[in-house]
């Protein structure tokens, strides 16, 4: 009996990672859909807004140019004048002012009213009709026939004047400028065409060439302003975006602040509530640790009161330290600034640290330079600064490391303070973690005297409260080393002695006159009373 045929292994394929679209992608989309749009609900193949825009211009362009149109209309009606009868040439000019007339009217009631959609189509396609009259106006008194007199070289400059003139207006219409023209220039061509000659044959192909080069012109000043309402329309979205960035980043820091100054002000309300239960724990666990009313009927609970006044000690301390935090976020910290001598302050903080550092087998060297002045700060922020440095120097150097604790000038004449150990050190980028609020690094995650991460961001806030500069460098397996310096307005240098002598408290007696000197024969008491 044959075996049965093994079943292949189906292996599943893990499924490709689908790429979220980066915002770039997602605008130029946006982008392509707009446009899109707008070609399907625009009459020119643009934006609605941009036709608006372009008609607008149109009518301003027409506007500030109707008096030199009207000088123009009247000039060619009494030159017209002159060489064919009086009153047609009077009707042209007539006709010509009243479709100038209109047209004038027809721009400034565009202008005053409110652009829509439909409104922009309407008003777009008068203002073709407008222009399609005005050059079959110009077209009528160019070839009249009556004008047979007048020579080819005149009848042409005529007819570019004419077509440069209404090219330049209606540019920013391409399609109303080519109504203008396209008559005018065909008619002369057909003109001269007509007469049978060859130098008439070469103005009418330079009619013809006149009248592309100024559609062409017409075109290239369209395509520019449509190029600058483009990026001008681009500038515009791109400053709502960033007007829309910077109201959203503003409300998100708003809530940030409030949110913190809640914090601060729910921590600096439930200081009085967190440390009065503590401090009777703190109390009645150092009576039952010290045995005050009796010996202990169990030795073990001595024990246990001793760890009970111990935790309830770091509690304090911890408290302590958020509280100092909270006020100092929400500016509510005051300096309680007098004359300290820095090198005095670090001295008494090795002091109390030494018995703690020796039971690591930790040696802390001092370099102090001698003769320096006194700062003007706050003695208990700098002594917390120095403690909160010292201590965690003293917790992350292994037994038998090295601390160096040094003070002097800084080279602008500032005093600065320097902690640097032989410990583990700190990652490069676990810095910025240790130095903000509640951070902590891995070295003091793995650490068997883990704190709450606030002794850092303490030092440096209440250095940066001095107007003075908080630095940490540090190197992986080599050493932490912090550097404190407070600027020089905070030196109390003492003054230089006056090199000239003070003046004399009184006057020498060979400096008062002799009229002065000479004694009154009058006493002041009998002075008024007649003797």
């Amino acid at each position: 009996m044959s075996k049965a045929a093994e079943k292949p292994e189906v292996v599943q394929l893990p499924a490709e990672p689908v790429s979220a679209p980066s915002a770039s992608s997602r605008r130029a989309a946006a982008q392509r859909v707009r446009e899109a749009r707008d070609k399907l609900t625009s009459t020119s193949g643009t934006r609605p807004a941009f036709d608006a825009e372009l008609l607008r211009q149109y009518a301003q362009t027409r506007l500030s140019a109707s008096y030199v149109v009207m000088l123009l209309v009247v000039a060619t009606g009494v030159l017209f004048g002159l060489w064919m009868q009086p009153i047609p040439a009077a009707a042209w000019t007539a006709g010509m002012l009243c479709i100038h007339i209109a047209m004038t009217r027809s721009c400034r009631r565009f202008l005053s009213e409110t652009s829509s959609p439909t409104a922009t189509r309407v008003w777009r396609t008068r203002f073709v009709v407008l222009d399609l009259l005005y050059g079959l106006c110009w077209m009528a008194i160019l070839i009249h026939p009556v004008l047979d007199m007048v020579t080819e070289t005149l009848m042409m400059f005529l007819m570019l004047l004419v077509i440069a003139v209404s090219s330049m207006l209606a540019a920013n219409l391409p399609i109303a400028a080519l109504a203008a023209t396209a008559p005018v220039a065909v008619a002369m061509a057909l003109s001269f065409a007509m007469t049978g000659s060859l130098d008439n044959y070469i103005l009418a192909a330079l009619a013809l060439s006149a009248e592309g080069y100024f559609v062409l012109l017409a075109r290239q000043l369209h395509s520019s302003t449509f190029a600058t309402l483009e990026a001008r329309a681009e500038k515009d979205a791109l400053i709502g975006e960033l007007e829309q960035a910077k109201a959203i980043s503003d409300e998100a820091r708003h809530r940030a602040e409030a949110a913190n100054v809640a914090k601060s002000r729910f921590l600096a309300q439930m200081s009085h509530e967190l440390r009065t239960p503590l401090n009777a724990i703190l109390g009645f666990s150092e009576v039952m640790k010290s045995e005050i009313f009796g010996a202990h009927a169990v030795p073990v609970y001595k024990e246990y009161s001793g760890d009970i006044h111990n935790s309830g000690v770091h509690l304090l301390n911890l408290i302590n330290e958020i509280l100092d935090l909270s006020r100092i976020e929400a500016g509510r910290y005051e300096l309680n600034e007098e004359a300290v001598s820095l090198v005095g302050i670090v001295a008494d903080c090795h002091h109390l640290m030494k018995l703690r550092a020796s039971s690591r087998g930790i040696t802390i060297h001092e370099v102090f330079e001698q003769g320096m002045p006194r700062l003007w700060a706050d003695e208990r922020a700098i002594r917390q600064v120095v403690l909160n440095l010292l201590s965690n120097s003293i917790k992350f150097t292994p037994q038998g490391g090295e601390i160096w604790l040094k003070a002097g000038w800084t080279a602008s004449g500032g005093q600065y303070l320097s902690v640097k150990d032989t410990g583990s050190g700190i990652p490069e980028d676990e810095i910025p973690v240790v130095l903000a609020s509640f951070g902590q690094g891995s070295n003091s995650i793995k650490s068997a005297e883990q704190g709450a991460g606030l002794g850092l961001p303490i030092a440096k806030n209440l250095i940066d409260l001095h107007g003075g500069t908080f630095t940490l460098k540090s190197k992986l397996r080599i050493g932490t080393e912090v550097i404190v310096t407070f600027p020089p307005e905070r030196v109390m240098s003492a003054l230089a002695p006056l090199s000239e002598d003070a003046p004399p408290l009184q006057p020498e007696s060979s400096a008062i006159p002799d009229e002065k000197r000479r004694p009154r024969h009058k006493p002041i008491m009998s002075a008024g009373t007649g003797s």
